[in-house]
């Protein structure tokens, strides 16, 4: 015989079990974080904010180390990784191919971390010149849209020169032993070539375009736990205030982590802005641009409208 009773023991059961796993989800165990060698989150590694921002909350941080951003936002789509850093294309290439990811905020470059390069001796002097030249670049990385930019500025179309779509690492014994005339590419690289290669800049960021960098996260990932997100967003904002009053500070922390010359970071620091800021209609429009861009020249499968994954981040919320 069924009673009252028993009715109500089974209710409570069964409101138990569903109630747990909800509660076992309320966060995730770990935070992967992926990070490059450019920007300063390996002096935000170095300095453990992270990890005490959020070990009250039980919750560990975990860096995923990458040489540029498209593996990261890969990395990013698959659910490997949560939370990253990028330049300014990455985020179109992979929207344009589906990916799962999300801008969540930004950081308005001064365009002086980033630049077209020829090697000291070379009689290149201005952009024009790169005509029939063979120019290296990360493909789908914020130097694929500066030399996208430099060209067309220049009155010059993308089959003028030869493409050499080569990570920083091939990138950099190319342009050492002079198999490229020209290399398009971003700090701490940029300055390396600089202090031990004797680069000349030809062309900074702020000479062809106003640049952003993107803090994105995987679109999963901000839907599920939005108050995290918001946190790292605060926690990062936070130490980009610190950093933009402690270059020194920043550069002993980031030469640490990453084991690249300190002369070369101080000179990447000294030269960055780390402000991160929501993304206005502004910075929205700039990437739209971008984007419109790259889908003109082909460059991706389709248009895209950057408005589309956009979470908005309210600071202080």
């Amino acid at each position: 015989m069924i009673t009252r009773r028993h009715i109500l023991a089974t209710t409570l059961l069964l409101a138990t079990a569903l109630a747990a796993p909800a509660r076992a989800e309320d966060k995730p165990a770990e935070i992967r974080i992926g990070t490059q060698k450019g920007g300063f989150f390996p002096a935000v590694r170095q300095r453990q904010t992270l990890e005490n921002a959020f070990k009250p909350l039980g919750i560990e941080i975990k860096w995923v180390d990458f040489q540029f951003g498209p593996p990261l936002l890969e990395a990013i789509n698959v659910g490997s990784v949560d939370f990253g850093y990028v330049g300014d294309s990455p985020p179109i290439f992979a929207q344009a191919g589906g990916a799962k990811i999300r801008y969540v905020a930004a950081v308005k470059s001064d365009g002086n971390t980033q630049a077209i390069i020829v090697p000291k001796d070379s009689a290149i002097k201005t952009i024009a010149e790169l005509k029939g030249k063979r120019v290296a670049f990360g493909k789908g990385s914020s130097a694929h849209n500066l030399l996208v930019a430099a060209l067309e500025k220049a009155g010059l179309s993308w089959s003028d020169i030869t493409p050499a779509p080569l990570a920083p690492a091939d990138a950099t014994a190319a342009f050492v032993k002079g198999s490229v005339d020209a290399w398009s590419i971003w700090d701490p690289y940029l300055a390396l070539a600089e202090l031990k290669e004797s680069a000349r800049v030809i062309a900074f960021d702020k000479d062809v375009h106003k640049p952003n960098a993107f803090y994105v996260a995987n679109t999963d990932f901000v839907e599920k736990y939005p108050a995290l997100v918001a946190k790292l967003n605060t926690t990062f904002a936070s130490e980009g205030v610190w950093a933009n009053e402690h270059h020194e500070d920043v550069a002993k922390a980031q030469a640490e982590a990453t084991g690249v010359d300190i002369e070369a970071v101080r000179r990447f620091v000294d030269r960055s802005n780390f402000r991160v800021v929501p993304l206005d209609a502004g910075i929205a429009a700039s990437q739209q641009a971008v984007a419109d861009r790259f889908a003109k020249l082909g460059l991706i499968p389709k248009p895209v409208n950057v408005s589309d994954i956009v979470w908005k981040w309210t600071p202080g919320s």
